[in-house]
């Protein structure tokens, strides 16, 4: 989410930071002026509603001094003049609060900015290779390069991978691990976990699964990205049932005083049924009937990013207690909308996968170096594995909606003779803390600001298995265990089918 105050005290420098983004190049200037009169005719509005406010409070005053001298004119005349104003005034705050929602509306679909050093370009085409991080494996597969088998081709020769089944029971794009390389995939994340937490000094943490609306908006899922996620629906407790009628008084179905006056919910609940039309009801609260409980949803979570995150959602942060260092090991899951015809093979792209994740809160001065530290960790993931990768700078075309600086770990793959990526690290700045209103406190007491929060895959479980696969395989089909990974799976030397 953006500041509007910083884009109205400086519009230039946001319209050129976000026309570097090649989706709002020419849309850039337009956006703006788009936010700037929104937040001028709000302004405008505040502006008149407190004029109008002042007025009512001299006349209220007047109307007892009119009394008081037995002007009885007078006051009516004010009585009257008041009335109005509070009838204007009401107008005006509604109008007030559709104008702050259709504000934040513009706001929060436009992505983060990119920082002054992120490469220009238009796809994965143009991001810039770090060379300086580049790891060239010690390990040849067994065969050579050119022999190399893919991971599915040699997971299912072993009997452990089963794709055919897993489409049975849940359809396209899952997975049946077993045997040894289920063994492999748990090993993966205790040794991730226990190499972020004892080198690296992150703290683990299980996290929910399930998130609601507020969290998937605080890191960006929503309202953008809401067809790549999955969803679920459930009754809610009756508290929150309370709170979607609370919800109907502050849309001013109910006015103030009567909702005051009503002892219980059962007897708002009657008050609306008695004077409002059903459709009027479902226009605000969103359910079918009033007097049933309402569905509340749920989101499966794409990455523990989003409950890791969310962990300070709200909360005001002393500057001495940062950086704050989380990793979490979970399923994740995504719907991989506009993904049809993409690695629609093996374990590349899934419904469902495990993931160890990083997650960073910092103040502003902290979060460049935590990104180079960040990436450290997840690199090193891979060198103690002893796999070959490569880390780019993503270009401006090519980074995620809510990042200002990423970058892509790509793992190399013989089986498909290409680098593919296995972590995104990324630096979001601000713009998710200022999402769920994170704030820093200073040392001397004084808020600083919004915190900065980061991100990272630490690492994508399956597409590491994918990697030990492609490159540890022998030519009768077995697959080594890396040296790194032997106490984790019993002290086992090789992979191989029984």
């Amino acid at each position: 989410m953006h500041d509007i105050r910083a884009i109205r005290d400086n519009p230039a420098a946001f319209t050129a930071a976000l026309a570097r983004r090649p989706a709002y190049a020419s849309s850039a200037a337009s956006e703006t002026d788009t936010l700037l009169a929104k937040d001028r005719e709000l302004r405008d509005l505040l502006t008149d509603l407190q004029q109008k406010q002042a007025r009512r409070n001299e006349a209220s005053k007047l109307i007892g001094q009119a009394k008081a001298k037995k002007d009885e004119a007078q006051a009516k005349t004010l009585m009257e003049e008041v009335a109005g104003l509070k009838d204007a005034i009401q107008q005006g705050e509604q109008k007030q609060r559709d104008l702050e929602t259709e504000l934040k509306n513009l706001l929060e679909v436009l992505p983060n900015l990119p920082a002054d050093d992120v490469p220009p370009g238009a796809d994965e085409h143009a991001n810039v290779a770090i060379e300086a991080r580049a790891y060239k494996a010690s390990r040849v597969p067994a065969g050579g390069m050119n022999n190399a088998k893919e991971h599915f081709d040699l997971g299912e020769a072993l009997g452990m991978m089963d794709f055919e089944r897993a489409a049975k029971v849940s359809g396209a794009r899952f997975v049946y691990l077993k045997s040894q390389l289920a063994r492999l995939n748990r090993a993966l994340a205790n040794f991730m976990l226990d190499s972020h937490t004892t080198k690296f000094g992150y703290e683990e943490v299980v996290p929910p699964l399930l998130v609601r609306d507020e969290a998937m908006y605080g890191t960006g899922q929503l309202p953008k990205f809401e067809e790549d996620l999955f969803k679920t629906e459930m009754p809610l407790d009756p508290n929150e049932r309370i709170a979607a009628v609370n919800a109907l008084m502050h849309a001013r179905l109910i006015p103030r005083d009567v909702y005051d006056s009503l002892p219980d919910w059962n007897a708002r609940v009657e008050y609306l049924k008695a004077h409002y039309e059903v459709t009027e009801i479902i226009d605000v609260v969103g359910q079918e009937m009033l007097n049933v409980p309402v569905q509340g949803r749920h989101w499966l979570i794409p990455t523990a990013e989003v409950p890791l995150t969310n962990y300070v959602n709200g909360e005001i942060l002393a500057e001495a207690e940062l950086p704050l260092r989380f990793t979490a090991y979970t399923p994740c899951f995504r719907s991989e909308a506009g993904a049809a015809g993409k690695d629609t093979r093996g374990m590349i792209r899934m419904h469902q996968f495990d993931k160890v994740e990083l997650v960073s809160i910092t103040t502003p001065e902290q979060s460049d170096a935590e990104h180079e530290r960040m990436t450290d960790a997840a690199q090193a993931i891979l060198k103690a594995l002893d796999l070959g990768h490569r880390v780019v700078t993503l270009c401006t075309g090519d980074m995620g909606f809510g990042a200002r600086k990423t970058y892509d770990i790509e793992v190399w793959l013989p089986g498909q003779n290409r680098f593919r990526e296995i972590s995104s690290c990324s630096n979001c700045g601000e713009f998710q803390a200022r999402r769920m209103n994170t704030r820093v406190r200073g040392s001397d007491g004084k808020m600083k600001g919004p915190a900065h929060t980061l991100n990272g895959s630490g690492l994508a479980i399956g597409r590491t298995l994918i990697a030990i696969l492609e490159n540890y395989q022998n030519p009768d089909g077995s697959i080594a265990v890396p040296d790194a990974l032997k106490p984790y799976m019993g002290g086992l030397e090789r992979i191989a089918r029984a």
